[in-house]
């Protein structure tokens, strides 16, 4: 195929080494001839370095950059150009000029395709006279290394033409997801559930934000900590993204964004690129302050509250009797005893005054289990800190001398940290799901390929079970009233049918045969 590319910055440059190592003749071409020159000086690096490392052969790098053209005009008459990519800056107004200057020169064969990021494709196809032959085709950077392409049917783009595009990604080894025209697409909008949570339990100083990257990292499986991934992303970026979705969904609960945010840009504490985010950066970069080490008593008798029918108290009494730990039994708590209560979507606090439990030596623990070895200890403010301590001394306890786990100490709140940050990744995850925006299959491979989660929202979702989801989304709605934790309902129609979340399930026009013969009945 003969492939256009206008813009040739970081991304067109990406693209044009993803099309040329794939086989393809690429015109790359851009209103500066200087980064035409520096893209193409990129794109040949890039392919003398996989030579070097062995991942490509002289002959075939050679062969790849004889399929680059330079093009010194990007409106030049092209007869033999079957689809243009257009990577230039993310502003509506330009990008429809593009594409109109395009439209005067190239046959209406030509397949017209935008790499926006966050522009509605439907808007940028109105402004050309043929609206049907414009798709979204959404590359990640670094092209080369994030083997996903959003395809985005317009609301006029011609049938045929997605499933075209979704071939020829994946005859280049990439995977393509299709995904509605809707505000972020599909992996921006799934990755706001992390980022909007973990700023809300930092509004409510839960913990700082190394304690949340931690939790996320050590209990969640996560390679980044949301705090991490902010600055790495940049938070100027990341900020008008969550402000962008939340709008584009109409102020939807589950996208809210944080107050916490606007400030911090102002101030230029985007992250990385300006030294200085959530954390410092830099050769004069204070180190890491590292986790107070455990110094409490870890022989102190344990109390295990909660119904003996619970599950979550079952498997924390035999996790800790098997560490060793001396755990009673009995219908109370000795006087002595630290309190401990697997919390599940409530608050230690309202357990000590349902329960009339010790306020002073009775703590929250995290029953999710954790990817690595850290536990979570919550906290009431009625805490007395030396019991606190002991509390994390028993929770560090492992089995059979292992190594002693770490153990975060967290503010009181529904559900703790993981949980919430869990339950916000599912939720917005489900919400894309039953508007059909994708499917959970594209939802969850474009969420691990595009966003590197250890596995996809609604598999994730499926491995705690529906019901038990639908247990944690009741359960903070309740407590909070906040209506971001309200229920979704593909979660709850799923946990009432016994289906798992990854299960599309049966759509109207799937009852209707359209020969008029009835369905057989299933065996």
């Amino acid at each position: 195929m003969r492939i256009r590319i206008v813009g040739a910055g970081a991304m067109g440059r990406g693209i044009a080494q993803w099309a040329v190592t794939a086989g393809h003749t690429v015109e790359l071409c851009d209103v500066r001839t200087e980064a035409v020159t520096a893209a193409a000086d990129f794109v040949r690096s890039m392919l003398d370095r996989a030579v070097q490392k062995g991942r490509m052969s002289a002959e075939d790098a050679a062969a790849a950059l004889g399929r680059l053209i330079a093009l010194d005009d990007p409106w030049a008459q092209g007869p033999e150009c079957e689809l243009v990519i257009e990577a230039v800056r993310e502003d509506l107004g330009t990008k429809t000029e593009v594409f109109g200057r395009l439209e005067e020169t190239l046959p209406a064969s030509t397949v017209f395709a935008t790499n926006t990021s966050s522009l509605s494709v439907t808007r940028i196809a109105a402004a050309l006279k043929d609206p049907t032959r414009l798709v979204g085709l959404h590359f990640f950077n670094p092209v080369p290394l994030m083997k996903i392409v959003e395809v985005v049917p317009g609301a006029a783009t011609r049938p045929e033409i997605p499933p075209a595009l979704t071939a020829l990604v994946e005859g280049c080894g990439h995977r393509a997801v299709t995904v509605a025209d809707t505000p972020g697409f599909l992996v921006n909008h799934a990755g706001r559930g992390l980022v909007t949570e973990a700023l809300a339990l930092l509004e409510e100083s839960v913990t700082d934000p190394a304690g949340i990257d931690r939790i996320a990292r050590d209990v969640l499986g996560l390679r980044m900590g949301p705090f991490e991934l902010m600055d790495l992303t940049g938070l100027d970026v990341t900020a008008a993204v969550i402000d962008s979705i939340w709008q584009g969904f109409r102020y939807a609960d589950r996208l809210r964004p944080s107050y916490l945010t606007p400030n911090r840009v102002a101030a230029g504490l985007h992250g990385r690129k300006t030294g200085h985010g959530w954390f410092a950066y830099g050769p004069e970069a204070p180190s890491p302050v590292p986790e107070p080490p455990v110094t409490g008593d870890a022989d102190r008798p344990v109390y295990v509250a909660g119904s003996p029918a619970d599950p979550d108290v079952t498997t924390l009494r035999q996790t800790l009797t098997a560490a060793g730990a001396t755990v009673e039994n009995g219908a109370e708590p000795s006087a002595d005893a630290l309190v401990l209560l697997p919390v599940w979507g409530t608050t230690v606090a309202a357990a000590v005054a349902a329960h009339r439990l010790p306020a002073a030596r009775t703590f929250g623990v995290d029953p999710l289990p954790a990817a690595g070895r850290r536990r979570v200890l919550a906290v009431t403010p009625a805490a007395g800190p030396a019991a606190a301590r002991d509390a994390r001394a028993v929770l560090a306890r492992a089995a059979d001398g292992g190594e002693p786990y770490a153990v975060s100490v967290v503010r009181d709140t529904a559900g703790s940290v993981a949980q919430r940050l869990l339950a916000s990744v599912v939720s917005v995850a489900a919400s894309i799901a039953e508007r059909s925006l994708a499917t959970p299959a594209d939802i969850d491979l474009a969420v691990t390929t595009g966003l590197g989660y250890p596995v996809g929202p609604l598999a994730w979702g499926d491995r705690i079970g529906a019901g038990r989801m639908l247990e944690l989304y009741r359960a903070l709605h309740t407590t909070t009233g906040d209506p971001r934790y309200r229920p979704t309902r593909w979660v709850t129609e799923r946990a009432q049918l016994a289906m798992a979340l990854t299960d599309p399930g049966t759509a109207p026009a799937a009852c209707l045969d359209p020969a008029g013969r009835p369905d057989p009945e299933p065996h």
